[in-house]
């Protein structure tokens, strides 16, 4: 079990196990941060406590766009060269894979104050799938903080 989050106070990328009880450093501003160790499910965010979370499927959206992007290319191709089984081929080949990559993927925990994604936990029916809603909340309430932290340093 791992946490990938953002050091709340340098805001620098960082990967913490919580297999056990510990206490975090920040290596780039010395920014510590305790967590204690829990069981397999996760009920609160391990960064920030928030009780708010959500599943989504640990996979680079990145790599998912580049097969769909390759498979119309392709299919276009083939299409303007009258190759229209191949068209389909690519389109339905292409289908195939997201959904065998679907099936394989894990999830992922992510934490909608935070955005700390918590792997290896077991979802539970409190994980449900993100919400635009709640998301749109916080995002609102990062920027509320960032306009804050502006007025602040002028």
């Amino acid at each position: 079990m791992k946490v990938t989050f953002v050091c709340p106070a340098c805001e620098q990328p960082a990967t913490v196990p919580v297999d056990h009880a510990a206490d975090w450093q920040c290596p780039a501003c010395e920014h510590r941060l305790q967590h204690q160790a829990g069981e397999s499910t996760l009920p609160i965010c391990v960064i920030c406590g928030n009780h708010e979370l959500y599943k989504k499927k640990d996979f680079p959206h990145w790599l998912g766009m580049t097969i769909l992007v390759a498979a119309l290319i392709l299919s276009t191709l083939t299409y303007y060269a009258y190759e229209k089984w191949w068209s389909w081929m690519f389109l339905i080949g292409s289908a195939i894979i997201d959904g065998v990559m679907y099936l394989l993927v894990g999830d992922v925990i992510v934490c909608y104050r935070c955005e700390a994604h918590h792997r290896g936990f077991t979802t539970t029916a409190a994980h449900e799938p993100f919400e635009i809603t709640i998301g749109e909340r916080y995002r609102q309430e990062r920027i509320r903080k960032d306009q804050l932290k502006g007025k602040t340093k002028s």
